[in-house]
């Protein structure tokens, strides 16, 4: 398997993950369907998504089965609001394809916040950087990687 770059940022940290791989070929690359396939509990698997504030750029990582407050996340991100980016924006502000974002190696380091609830766990599961590809790993090493905040956005 050919290493992602959030493999080899996590790699040139120092940082413990498991690789796990799933099949995409039947098209469902959603969160649900990716803890299936991983054999995981849905409040193990995270999801990132990207959104926008007035000028800024906002990541936040939630359970799959969670839907983001954005009442929350804008009160997070000190914005009036905040919205989803247009899906065709996701890889030239990532750099990464929809189903394939992971946090860590974005284009740019955003500001970030993950779902308090991912500190309760040992390990959470979030994407490696390639659809059919996900990391685990524990929580506290993400702060390690990115600016991440652990907050109530759900």
């Amino acid at each position: 398997m050919k290493k992602t770059n959030a493999m080899r940022i996590l790699d040139s940290k120092g940082i413990n993950y498991n690789v796990l791989e799933y099949k995409v070929d039947d098209g469902q690359i959603d969160g649900i369907s990716v803890a299936k396939k991983t054999h995981k509990e849905f409040k193990e698997v995270y999801k990132t998504l990207v959104t926008k504030g007035l000028e800024e750029i906002y990541v936040f990582i939630i359970p799959v089965e969670e839907h983001l407050d954005l009442k929350k996340a804008a009160k997070h991100a000190r914005e009036k609001r905040i919205e989803f980016i247009n899906i065709n924006d996701i890889l030239k502000t990532t750099g990464y394809i929809r189903g394939g974002c992971s946090p860590v190696g974005m284009k740019k380091r955003f500001k970030t916040f993950i779902q308090k609830d991912s500190l309760d766990l040992k390990s959470i599961i979030v994407s490696g950087g390639k659809i059919g590809l996900q990391i685990e790993l524990d929580p506290l090493d993400l702060k390690k990687v990115i600016d991440v905040e652990f907050v109530d956005i759900i």
